[in-house]
């Protein structure tokens, strides 16, 4: 089987490439237009593998799209390009929409172009699996969680791009037939993720010293899902749930966000002491919250238990040892990664549309 991945090159994606090249024998095409958090040293040795080929462009691409379908003749999609950080939506939705939303309809209509000439047996087989995430459900209070049938109430740009997309994907599937199936995570943490996102951002700046900025007064709630757990959820999924079928996907992993960072700090204490003896906890600074910060995130994923045997084989407490000690050993990888990117505070609300 031959599978195309949208943004194979990015945290997740890359993610899930690793696993698909150590795990199977399935071919893999990684089309990913190399933005800002995009890197394809996340993806160790897969240039070298003849299983891997990886094309660069653009989800919005129509010519390009249309090249890398007649060309690779996938037996199926999985979609994962998108932008994907809340404060940068803040900044500018513009790229939001085009890309989560725009680059989405492209996507479908190229691989709808594709399929419906396919023999009765390779449509039957074909599949669009959607990747998206809880935040579209909106927030929570003290207590519930996410269902499958949580009505959408999304309340930032990134996660209204979502939706849409979520919307989307839905309609191709009941208007034109499209075998889909759409899966929603929880935030997703563990090795190669980009340092604007809160794990990353914490140990680099406590590394060096820096503030470790929580937004409000850290009561924030968020569950937490390790990449590689995720990356085994989406092949199953991709692989044996029904057409048209959605699931949730989360760690069962809920923690405050100033829990989470203190638990950080502990473990710096005792892989990389201060040079002074100082605790990092000293770091901690509490900055202007985020514009309509969602206030708990928690996810229901009793159904693919239930449905296909899927559960999380990390806990958080052995997830985050293993992520914080990947940081450790791979600075090299997040120099070359930052890029521009100076860890600066963003989401303050500028002015670009």
């Amino acid at each position: 089987m031959k599978i195309l991945i949208t943004g194979g090159a990015g945290f997740i994606g890359s993610a899930l490439i690793r696993h698909l090249l150590r795990s199977t024998d399935h071919s893999i095409v990684n089309l990913d237009c190399l933005t800002y958090a995009a890197s394809l040293d996340s993806l160790e040795d897969a240039a070298g593998n003849a299983r891997y080929r990886f094309e660069k462009a653009d989800i919005r691409d129509v010519a390009a799209l249309e090249r890398v379908f007649r060309e690779h003749q996938p037996d199926g999609v999985i979609h994962l390009a998108a932008e994907s950080h809340v404060d940068r939506s803040i900044d500018g939705p513009d790229d939001f929409i085009q890309t989560n939303v725009v680059g989405t309809l492209r996507l479908l209509e190229a691989a709808r172009a594709y399929w419906q000439p396919l023999s009765a047996e390779r449509r039957q087989a074909f599949r669009f699996h959607h990747v998206s995430t809880d935040e579209v459900f909106g927030s929570l209070g003290d207590t519930g969680y996410f269902t499958e049938t949580t009505a959408y109430a999304p309340n930032s740009p990134y996660s209204a791009s979502k939706a849409g997309s979520d919307h989307l994907v839905r309609a191709w599937h009941h208007t034109y037939g499209l075998p889909v199936v759409m899966t929603n995570c929880s935030n997703n943490y563990g090795p190669y993720q980009f340092p604007e996102k809160l794990i990353p951002l914490m140990i680099l700046n406590a590394l060096e010293g820096k503030p470790l900025p929580v937004y409000g007064n850290g009561s924030n709630v968020r569950d937490w899902l390790h990449v590689e757990d995720h990356a085994r959820a989406l092949w199953k999924v991709f692989t044996e749930a029904a057409n048209g079928a959605q699931y949730n996907i989360g760690g069962h992993n809920e923690k405050r966000n100033i829990d989470l960072v203190r638990q950080l700090c502990a473990l710096l204490d005792e892989l990389r002491p201060d040079p002074l003896g100082r605790p990092h906890e000293r770091l901690i600074t509490y900055v202007e919250d985020r514009k309509g910060h969602d206030l708990r995130y928690a996810i229901d994923a009793s159904k693919i238990e239930r449905e296909l045997g899927w559960r999380p084989q990390e806990t958080f407490e052995s997830g985050i040892r293993k992520t914080v000690t990947w940081y450790l050993d791979h600075m090299d990888w997040c120099r070359s990664v930052q890029g521009a990117y100076g860890r600066e505070r963003l989401g303050l609300g500028g002015n670009k549309a």
